[in-house]
C-alpha cells in the first residue's frame, strides 16, 4: 500500500511537472501499480499527454486512461468544422501517401480507415488529427500492408534492440512469423515496454506486433 501511495505522488507531480496538462483537473489512483487516471479535459492531447507522463514514470506497471474529453465553449466544432479540418491535416502531412488515409467524423470522434506500407504512416495520421480542436477521441483502423519482403525479421530486431540504450535486450524474446511479431519476455518500464514495441514495427515486412512484455519494475 505504501508503495501504491508512493507511486501516486510520483504521477501527480508529473502531472503537475508537464506544462500541456492541468493536473488539478486529473485524479490519480493506484492499484499494485496500475494507474488510473479520471477527469474531464478540452483536448484530446491533453488526455494523452497526461496518460504519456504517467508511463514514463518509473514503477508503472500499466495506465488506464478513464480521462473524458468535453470540448470547452472556445474549442468546441461541429463535425463538419472538425471533418474539413482533419481532411486538411492528413492532406498536407508529409508523412503519409496522398488517398491512402480516410476518415469519418461522428460526435466529434474521428474513424480513420485506409492502408499504409508502415506503422510510423499509421501512427502519424493519428497524431495528424488527435491535437485538432474539437476532437474527442481517434478510432484507427488503418492497417498496416508492406510492400516489402520480410526478409530475417527476427534477427534485426534483436540487432535494434541491442543498438538502443532503452532496452535491455537479454530480457526479451523475439519470435517472427511471417509478417507477425511476437515480443515476451520482461522489461523495467512502460517506457522501456512501448519502445520495444516501436522498434519491432521499424523492421522492414512487419504488419502486425503482438506485445506480451510484463512490467517487472
Amino acid at each position: 500500500m505504501n508503495l501504491d501511495r508512493e507511486l501516486q505522488e510520483k504521477v501527480l507531480h508529473a502531472l503537475g511537472w508537464e506544462p500541456g496538462v492541468e493536473a488539478a483537473a486529473i485524479g490519480v489512483s493506484v492499484s499494485d501499480g496500475v494507474i488510473t487516471l479520471r477527469g474531464t479535459v478540452d483536448t484530446l492531447r491533453e488526455k494523452w499527454l497526461a496518460e504519456r507522463c504517467a508511463r514514463h514514470v518509473y514503477g508503472v506497471r500499466a495506465v488506464a486512461n478513464d480521462i473524458e474529453v468535453t470540448p470547452s465553449p472556445v474549442s468546441m466544432r461541429s463535425d463538419s468544422a472538425i471533418a474539413e479540418a482533419v481532411a486538411n491535416a492528413l492532406e498536407w502531412d508529409s508523412a503519409l501517401p496522398d488517398g491512402a488515409v480516410q476518415a469519418t467524423v461522428r460526435s466529434g470522434w474521428v474513424t480513420l480507415t485506409g492502408a499504409v506500407s508502415w506503422q510510423y504512416q499509421r501512427s502519424a495520421a493519428e497524431r495528424a488529427v488527435e491535437h485538432l480542436y474539437g476532437v474527442k477521441g481517434v478510432n484507427n483502423s488503418i492497417t498496416v500492408r508492406p510492400t516489402v519482403s520480410a526478409g530475417d525479421v527476427k534477427s534485426k530486431i534483436e540487432e535494434a534492440f541491442k543498438r538502443s540504450a532503452e532496452i535491455d535486450a537479454r530480457t526479451i524474446s523475439v519470435e517472427a512469423h511471417q509478417h507477425t511479431v511476437v515480443l515476451r519476455g520482461t522489461v523495467h518500464s512502460l517506457a522501456e515496454k512501448d519502445e520495444a514495441e516501436r522498434a519491432a514495427w521499424a523492421a522492414p515486412g512487419v504488419a502486425n506486433v503482438e506485445d506480451e512484455l510484463v512490467v517487472v519494475p
